[in-house]
């Protein structure tokens, strides 16, 4: 069959729903390592991922060796009826990078699929109703997700009601906390130090409490839903002392930690999960994105003990674990711990926040530069510190230009977030941020 040509099949793209709200026009033909190539043999540095999902790279060969080979034995084998090799495998890899506690697992497609299982198994598990989330946080866009979600109001745009049954406390983010502002903190370096380095006013942690006597009493909630590090919200690192008060708080009532590692986990903060580097282990963990490498693949991962309350039958799908997927899972972990992918993510990390920390002590239009690992975030303000969200798009569209692909993130979209391979190299990592100077100085 004679393949359409290009730029007669880009016609089609007139017929692809609008509310996919683009970023480029960019029509690709190929990835490899850390480029994509368009159809005209143009060459992009790809420090997108596609939000954050092909870790290891675009096309690695271990992984596309892995799904050519699977998708010669079998294709789909559905979990309730059958057991097949690739999920049994990636439950014996996963339980070599996951904490020893949490030793049960669920797989299903995406992020989102990932959350609402978590909060069903949650509220199954304890008979309890209520779910506390976070300002800022991003779980997906299905209706219990979006319920879950106020990284952006527009992903709740004309789709009330929700599901009810949840409660927003304030994240610990440092950069724009008024009870350290008022204190006279320098909320900027504190925001942009390492976790393990700094501590927390408090305030967050004190308003959950409060939260737990006005809105709803600890008996009625089931779990506490966070992010180790910020995503779509701004790419927010909080203290430790935040996530460890979390642990403390829920362990006080009988409240179930859900930590949500989809865009956090596999290798993207300089370790496997970014629990790892708060010293915490959750009730419940969601992964997704970065487990297979750009197949859809997602897992609920918990405590057997918790695991064992849920009721047989009451979730499910078709879908889920699929053995290509599966395969493409097993690969991709086996690649990251034998290329050491991890660690050179936080090697490459600590460059890259480096050379973004010195952009911005020449640049006033630079309020904050923050991360860890590879997973950064740089936000653009105005003179006044309000977000400038225009700049941003400027920005970002001038490294399009230049060949650098970048994405936006946080509330108003003021936040130009570096999310590159974990195979990404010193020179690359070089490239990207030149580029990103210019075009902050264009």
């Amino acid at each position: 069959m004679t393949p359409i040509p290009a730029m007669a099949l880009i016609e089609q793209a007139a017929y692809l729903s609008p509310v996919w709200a683009r970023y480029s026009d960019i029509f690709v033909e190929r990835g490899e390592g850390v480029y994509l190539y368009d159809v005209e043999g143009r060459r992009y540095l790809d420090f997108t991922c596609g939000i954050g999902v092909t870790n290891t790279g675009h096309c690695h060969p271990r992984v596309v060796q892995a799904i050519r080979d699977q998708a010669g034995l079998l294709l789909h084998g559905q979990a309730n009826i059958v057991y097949h090799r690739p999920m049994l495998e990636l439950v014996a890899e996963l339980r070599t990078i996951v904490p020893s506690e949490l030793d049960s697992f669920f797989f299903s497609n995406s992020g989102a699929e990932a959350v609402e299982g978590a909060v069903k198994l949650a509220r199954q598990a304890t008979g309890r109703s209520d779910i506390i989330a976070f300002d800022g946080g991003f779980h997906g866009r299905t209706a219990g997700a979006m319920a879950l979600t106020s990284s952006k109001g527009k992903y709740r745009y004309r789709v009330a009601p929700l599901p009810a049954g949840v409660h927003f406390a304030p994240y610990a983010a440092c950069y724009r906390c008024a009870v350290a502002r008022a204190a006279g903190a320098d909320t900027a370096a504190i925001s942009g130090a390492a976790p393990d380095d700094r501590g927390c006013c408090g305030n967050p942690l004190h308003q959950i409490e409060h939260l737990l006597h006005t809105h709803t009493t600890p008996e009625d909630v089931a779990a506490i839903l966070v992010e180790p590090v910020l995503g779509e919200g701004g790419y927010i690192v909080p203290p430790v002392s935040f996530l460890q008060g979390l642990r403390r708080i829920c362990d006080q009532y009988g409240i179930l930690l859900i930590v949500d590692e989809v865009q956090s986990g596999f290798g993207r903060t300089g370790r496997f999960f970014a629990i790892e580097h708060f010293g915490i282990v959750p009730d419940i963990m969601t992964v997704a994105k970065g487990i297979a490498s750009g197949l859809p693949l997602s897992g609920i991962i918990a405590r057997r003990a918790i695991m064992e309350r849920w009721q047989p039958g009451s979730h499910g799908g078709t879908y889920g674990g699929n053995a290509v997927a599966c395969a493409a899972a097993v690969a991709t972990i086996r690649a990251m711990r034998e290329e050491r992918m991890v660690e050179n993510a936080e090697r490459q990390g600590v460059l890259l926040k480096t050379e973004l920390l010195r952009i911005k002590e020449q640049s006033p239009s630079i309020g904050d530069v923050r991360g860890i690992g590879l997973m950064v975030g740089v936000e653009l303000t105005a003179a006044d510190g309000t977000p400038d969200t225009a700049l941003a798009k400027r920005v970002v569209a001038a490294c399009r230009d230049r060949g650098l692909l970048l994405l936006t993130c946080g509330p108003y979209d003021n936040v130009i977030r570096f999310i590159p391979p974990l195979i990404v190299e010193e020179h690359q990592i070089r490239d990207a941020v030149r580029i990103f100077e210019e075009a902050l100085a264009s």
